[in-house]
């Protein structure tokens, strides 16, 4: 993981894009994307994977998301995620977790 650059902004962008990814919401409570992802087994272990840093800073974004929610305020504009510094900070350790999944499948269906 030492030599991953993580990407940032989603692949594709376009005005379409950003439209979604503002309409969206999270941005206003200075989330990024990987932060909102449904945690299934692969997600839950890509998490406990993450350096304690990016750990804690994830966790940091969430609980900050949350206070907003509950006092039904948001970021001021300026705080927001912005679309093209959303940082996939999750991607590389939640496709080597999937990666690694499906070789245990694999090995399991084949032994």
């Amino acid at each position: 993981m030492a030599g991953y650059v993580a990407r940032r902004g989603p692949m594709v962008f376009s005005s379409m894009g950003k439209w979604a990814y503002n309409l969206s919401g999270f941005n206003q409570y200075g989330l990024h994307r990987d932060d909102c992802l449904y945690e299934n087994e692969d997600v839950k272990e890509a998490v406990r994977r993450l350096p304690r840093k990016l750990y804690d800073e994830r966790n940091y974004r969430i609980m900050r998301a949350l206070h907003l929610s509950m006092t039904k305020t948001i970021l001021p504009k300026e705080q927001w995620t912005k679309y093209e510094e959303d940082v996939k900070y999750l991607e590389p350790y939640l496709n080597e977790v999937i990666k690694e999944r499906e070789e245990r499948e694999e090995w399991n269906k084949n032994h």
